[in-house]
């Protein structure tokens, strides 16, 4: 009775799925076209955008400052998640509730609004327009991702371990460098990419903070493509979306991507 619901569900699914990548495949295509123009099917085959994006200083001015920021990004949210979850998980105070929903809020409200916010206070402190002030955007955008897979990876430590350790005299200090530390590494290294594949694909707030001296590889894309529909932006894309997806197969296939969707256990 329910056979044809099913098969159209599973044809329905199939199709999202192919429907899903078609724009990447379509501008993966296009980098590819000799064409002065967004093309496609892409005609003649060429990689001139490719060597055009490589040799223009814009382009390897801001890929190196996305670079750079993502990766002090990526630390740093993986050291104040990773400092912050194990005094949750150790101390379990009875607000952390809302603690946690405060380190998750960054996901509920949106980029835009949330820009503007980082605006006025990074003004006020200073930062505004500089390197500095788009690594505190970013540690605050990025945070949610990095809390997850520690928490998750630190309550799957067992609790006898830590107990047989404090009997043996181990401190604090010890227990969190010498036994989470490397028993949550695998929460880690999740925290740790998913941080710099965020922080270097983020837009919407970055735009907002960006400066004549500093602008990143997703900013200035954005501002490209107001003025110019070159096919350079079209290789500069793909090149971005190889790069996210090399990221993501690594972490997949070194830890696994179950610590960011993992249910707390009971």
């Amino acid at each position: 009775m329910n056979a044809p619901l099913i098969r159209l569900g599973r044809a329905g699914s199939f199709a999202l799925l192919l429907f899903l990548p078609l724009p990447i495949v379509v501008i993966g295509a296009t980098s590819f076209a000799a064409a002065g123009y967004l093309r496609f099917p892409p005609g003649e085959l060429s990689l001139r955008w490719y060597a055009e994006a490589a040799t223009d200083p814009r382009w390897i001015e801001a890929f190196a400052t996305s670079l750079a920021i993502a990766a002090v990004v990526a630390v740093l949210v993986t050291a104040i998640a990773f400092a912050g979850a194990y005094a949750c998980h150790r101390l379990r105070p009875r607000w952390l509730p809302a603690f946690e929903l405060a380190i998750m809020s960054p996901l509920f409200f949106p980029h835009a609004a949330l820009g503007v916010a980082l605006v006025n206070v990074l003004a006020m402190a200073g930062y505004l327009g500089t390197a500095t002030g788009i690594v505190i955007a970013h540690v605050v955008c990025t945070l949610p991702f990095a809390w997850r897979p520690i928490v998750v990876a630190l309550q799957r430590i067992d609790g006898e371990i830590v107990e047989a350790a404090s009997l043996l005299g181990a401190d604090e200090r010890r227990i969190a460098l010498g036994i989470a530390l490397p028993l949550a590494r695998s929460g880690l290294v999740t925290a740790l990419l998913f941080s710099f594949i965020i922080s270097f694909d983020e837009v919407t707030v970055t735009m907002f903070l960006t400066g004549p001296q500093v602008t990143t590889l997703p900013v200035q894309i954005y501002a490209f493509i107001q003025e110019n529909a070159s096919p350079v932006l079209a290789a500069i894309s793909t090149a971005t979306v190889v790069v996210t997806l090399l990221v993501v197969m690594l972490l997949e296939r070194l830890i696994g991507l179950e610590f960011f969707v993992a249910h707390d256990p009971a």
